[in-house]
């Protein structure tokens, strides 16, 4: 696992992260044959360009807010078999494949905040994590109610 060694990199690090997350949907979104599933992939690629936006600007102004708040885990995604991108790709297949790419970049935060030995790396990370987590609850949520329900 990389190691980090100031906060300039671990800003760096996830500023590249979210664009990786821009490029996958957007790629999806090309790829989908299904023009709600374009618009649908369009708009997490947007959500994902808002948050790499709120990590340089932490990283230009050096401000970090840290949230006390938890974040629930419906464990949806604990229950989910692995999608893989297609250009026929329904909404509920969509959900899964957000959801197990929210839920990985979580568990990487994680762990790279239970790694770190310098409490402001630990926090940034955690912090990281957190805002993964809430962007994995949105889809489980949606998957809950657009998904579970119907069925």
């Amino acid at each position: 696992m990389k190691s980090f060694t100031d906060t300039d990199e671990i800003l760096r690090f996830a500023i590249n992260s979210e664009q990786e997350s821009v490029d996958f949907y957007t790629r999806l979104s090309i790829q989908s044959s299904n023009q709600e599933m374009k618009q649908i992939f369009l708009q997490y690629a947007r959500e994902e360009m808002g948050h790499k936006a709120k990590l340089v600007s932490i990283r230009e102004t050096g401000l970090l807010s840290i949230s006390e708040e938890r974040i629930q885990d419906l464990k949806i995604a604990d229950y989910l078999v692995d999608v893989f991108p297609s250009a026929d790709m329904k909404y509920d297949e969509a959900l899964i494949l957000a959801i197990k790419k929210e839920k990985a970049a979580f568990k990487l935060y994680l762990d790279l905040a239970e790694r770190a030995t310098d409490i402001n790396i630990k926090e940034i990370f955690m912090t990281l994590a957190k805002e993964e987590s809430k962007h994995k609850l949105r889809f489980e949520t949606e998957y809950d109610e657009f998904v579970l329900r119907e069925n």
